[in-house]
């Protein structure tokens, strides 16, 4: 019996995706991390926590079929998404058009990795809403951050434990290299989680809601490539204080005590007890010694 055709201002629901994907050939591929959500509560709930309205303009990554993108178009003024499936992507504009002519225009689609996206036609986003593929998750986040300095928010939906080391505070066992690097650019929360039943097909683990409110640097004396190296090097070596697991990166374990030392941090501090600014201190005081 052939589908029900789509109601104009609605969403997309299990019958729906799967239908859709049917008559686009679509079998969802662990390669491109395809997990489509089916439950209209779920993107409505993603697009309230986003904080998104009308003047904003949302990048979304890997939309999929469309569940979140019908969510979000009603709500603001420009959504540009990035899919990286050419069969996805030339479908999106339809399913738009199809589900929410009225809202359709407010839609560009780019087909690309968002992994390689330094750019972004249109007006330039303020906000970054998606459900991400959970191997690329945190690259992309970072590199979003770094390439869009207009992006003020972010909620993204992503494999729990990701969302938990992305939320992480120091001196917690999932705090590492993500944790600190968002803290960067971000004040980042847990806010909230999502069954597993609400995607088809079904993951094997929970997801997480990560929200991001972009704050100013933790100084602006320093350069953030050397303060992620800093970060990089203090965790590569997790059991070693930091006086050892800096040493690569310092020069010597002497020069990397000094550094320490100049930084007001304890030399026998070990990396997941330090937040982003104590990392900044250190990579300013090298780049100090380094100019004399």
């Amino acid at each position: 019996m052939p589908s029900p055709p789509p109601k104009a201002g609605g969403l997309l629901g299990a019958v729906a995706v799967r239908d859709l994907a049917g008559r686009l050939g679509i079998r969802p591929t662990k390669h491109w991390g395809q997990n489509f959500v089916i439950d209209a509560n779920t993107v409505r709930r993603i697009v309230r926590l986003a904080g998104v309205g009308p003047d904003d303009v949302v990048a979304e990554v890997g939309p999929g079929l469309g569940s979140l993108t019908l969510a979000l178009l009603p709500a603001v003024r420009h959504v540009t998404a990035v899919e990286v499936d050419p069969v996805l992507a030339d479908a999106l504009p339809l399913t738009t058009a199809a589900y929410a002519p009225d809202v359709a225009d407010r839609l560009e689609v780019v087909h690309a990795d968002a992994m390689k996206v330094t750019a972004l036609p249109g007006p330039q986003p303020t906000a970054l809403v998606a459900n991400l593929p959970y191997n690329v998750a945190v690259p992309v986040v970072l590199s979003f951050l770094e390439r869009f300095p207009t992006l003020e928010r972010v909620l993204v939906m992503v494999q729990l434990e990701v969302a938990e080391r992305l939320a992480a505070r120091p001196g917690s066992k999932t705090y590492g290299i993500p944790s600190a690097k968002a803290a960067w650019y971000a004040d980042v929360y847990l806010a909230g989680t999502v069954p597993r039943t609400v995607f088809w097909p079904a993951p094997n683990v929970d997801s997480g809601l990560v929200a991001m409110t972009r704050r100013a640097p933790p100084r602006d004396d320093v350069d953030r490539a050397e303060v992620f190296r800093c970060i990089d090097a203090a965790f590569a070596q997790r059991r070693k204080t930091l006086r050892a697991a800096l040493a690569g990166w310092a020069g010597s374990a002497a020069a990397a005590e000094d550094l320490l030392t100049a930084a007001g941090v304890d030399t026998r501090s070990r990396g997941e007890q330090l937040d982003v600014a104590a990392f900044a201190a250190i990579a300013a005081a090298r780049a100090r010694l380094a100019t004399g």
